[in-house]
């Protein structure tokens, strides 16, 4: 009984080791009027569950707001430090900064 026990317990330690392994994080920049590069739309493609981190470097503020896509979340206006998201919806999200509209804007999209 004892045996069984501590495989039962052992099993659930190396799941949740497991599941713990298999969620990733993926880091955007945040650049002056720019998601990823200074030209273009980006697209970044991710996994569901990924954790997204939005990195914030230069001197502008911005935000990371969904303006299409299966779920809508938004960042205050940062510009310093990081704004992070799990994702959870399979998709594709169309990201843009409040401030600065359609000069600045990205797709983030989720598999």
């Amino acid at each position: 009984m004892r045996k069984l026990i501590v495989v039962v317990l052992a099993a659930a330690v190396l799941a949740a080791l497991a599941a713990t392994a298999l969620a990733a994080t993926r880091y955007v920049k945040v650049g002056d009027n720019y998601y990823v590069r200074s030209s273009g739309v980006p697209t970044v493609t991710v996994s569901k569950g990924t954790t997204v981190v939005w990195r914030f470097r230069g001197d502008n503020p911005h935000t990371v707001s969904v303006k299409r896509g299966p779920a809508r979340f938004s960042s205050s206006v940062k510009s310093s430090g990081s704004y992070r998201k799990r994702v959870t919806r399979r998709g594709t999200y169309s990201i843009y900064c409040k401030i600065h509209g359609s000069d600045q804007r990205m797709r983030l999209v989720v598999k």
